[in-house]
């Protein structure tokens, strides 16, 4: 059984995720910043193992407290403390020895891991796949090759953010690689020999029959290992590119047929998330002769606007434009997609590479679970940096070793028989309550709030602690989702209506 996590994301919320962390530099004894990382990035077991046996805090004068560049300080100390003297003792497994629970494949070819970085600025030179292979990532789609001339916009990012501050949402109006086709094969080629056992999934996008067959056979001819073709891109400046392929399955199903002419290693396409059904053009994919599918790619999005100047972001000399959203935002509806896929009979047996949100292991053992065999991460990656794979890495391992599970293979696709097309199917004959934790509770009153102004009237303060009235109740549970303290949590047992 999982436990429950002591420390999140809101423990630490004060802290920079520092590069060079000087509270790391200050400390002799253990790694800070690396346990900080490790519970911002929900992986509290595993930082909590890998600290010293003995708590050195108790003795110590807590330099990395005072070297701490946030304001205010981060509570470093009692932090690792709480870690190593009451998350450590409630792990359930060792720390795993190995990590060929992970070992999978994409279309038959090995992937030491499921985590590929995607297609995007992040996988756009020899220099920067080279720093994410050294770190852990299993491979890489590199940024979209073409044979037309690519002339950035300045800025060409912007952000919605949550409440803590943290980035939420992301927008892009940046296009394909820049480099000319030479320049990348040349990239290709020395990864390869550099890395050969490292996965490179080339990302094409061609403008007619013959280009997108030629830009797969130089890939190839070049040492990647998959193709990857870009029916997706929201961001192109010419019609019946990108995105306005992948609307179009007929478009799709041709352009899969020319790529697949000229390769004989596996050929994915990769679809858009901007249209109300996916399996059309999936379906059309796999008449072309598709081996897999990849997504989501970005979501077409505006994102705000400026109330002076009128301009939404970003802004380029007072226009703007429709851009591509990612980040942990469109999770749910990658989510909504990748399972619409898995559950499609006539797609059986095609590889999914799964992306859109995923920061943390959780995120990406959902998608593998919904039917993603490999993981593709791009946005994470610009917010925090290639370091992050340790985290990916650990946290599903540790998961496969304490459930018992020998392979992640093995659970592609587990939760798929639970998610349904339609309400019908869900059982109405019973409430389950919510149940208040007294000791946590610090009677705010949210939940009343919520209650009375967006539920069913069914809570009231006594003494300003909540009570419920069940005659009234019908457990919706908005009043769980809105507890800032999380002191509120469904009963154990259901009450028929």
């Amino acid at each position: 059984m999982l436990q429950k996590n002591i420390l999140t994301r809101s423990n630490i919320i004060t802290c920079m995720l520092c590069h060079e962390a000087p509270c790391t530099s200050s400390c002799k004894q253990m790694h800070p910043a690396e346990a900080l990382r490790s519970i911002w990035f929900d992986n509290q077991d595993v930082a909590a193992l890998k600290l010293p046996k003995d708590n050195p805090c108790f003795t110590c004068s807590a330099p990395c407290e005072q070297e701490c560049v946030s304001t205010p300080n981060v509570p470093i100390r009692k932090i690792m403390t709480t870690l190593m003297e009451e998350v450590r003792g409630k792990a359930e497994i060792a720390l795993p020895k190995d990590e060929e629970r992970l070992a999978c494949d994409l279309c038959g070819v090995p992937l030491e891991n499921p985590f590929l970085l995607s297609s995007s600025v992040v996988a756009s030179t020899y220099e920067m796949c080279a720093r994410a292979f050294e770190t852990g990532w299993a491979g890489a789609c590199f940024k979209t090759i073409c044979s037309f001339d690519i002339h950035e916009a300045s800025p060409r990012f912007a952000a919605t953010y949550g409440d803590n501050g943290t980035i939420m949402g992301f927008k892009n109006i940046e296009q394909l690689s820049d480099h000319s086709v030479a320049e990348n094969m040349e990239i290709f080629r020395r990864l390869k020999e550099k890395y050969p056992t490292k996965f490179i999934l080339a990302s094409i996008m061609g403008q007619d029959e013959a280009e997108w067959e030629e830009l797969a056979r130089e890939c190839e001819k070049n040492g990647a290992d998959a193709i990857e073709l870009n029916f997706s891109c929201p961001n192109m400046q010419e019609d019946g590119l990108g995105s306005d392929i992948g609307q179009i399955p007929e478009l799709v199903e041709r352009y899969t047929k020319a790529a697949k002419r000229g390769v004989k290693i596996p050929v994915l396409a990769k679809l858009t998330p901007n249209v109300a059904n996916m399996s059309l053009a999936a379906e059309a994919a796999l008449r072309g002769g598709a081996d897999g599918l990849a997504a989501i790619n970005t979501i077409k999005s505006i994102v705000g606007v400026n109330p002076y100047t009128f301009v939404s972001a970003p802004a380029v000399k007072g226009q703007s434009a429709i851009g591509g959203y990612s980040g942990n935002a469109v999770k749910p509806i990658a989510l909504r997609f990748i399972a619409e896929l898995g559950k499609n009979k006539a797609l059986q047996g095609m590889h999914i590479s799964g992306m859109g949100g995923i920061e943390t292991w959780r995120d990406a053992l959902e998608f593998i679970l919904l039917g993603a065999g490999s993981i593709q991460v791009t946005t994470a990656v610009m917010q925090y940096g290639y370091r992050i794979i340790d985290d990916l890495k650990a946290g599903l391992n540790y998961y496969l070793h304490q459930m018992g599970i020998a392979s992640v293979k093995d659970i592609v696709g587990a939760g798929l028989n639970t998610v349904s097309d339609t309400t019908d199917v869900l059982e109405r004959d019973s409430i389950l309550f919510p149940q208040f934790d007294a000791e946590t509770c610090v009677g705010c009153g949210r939940c009343i709030i919520s209650c009375m102004d967006g539920g069913h009237q069914a809570i009231h303060f006594e003494n300003r602690r909540p009570k419920l009235d069940g005659s009234k109740c019908v457990g919706c549970h908005l009043c769980i989702l809105v507890c800032p303290k999380k002191a509120i949590r469904p009963a154990k047992k259901r009450i028929i209506k």
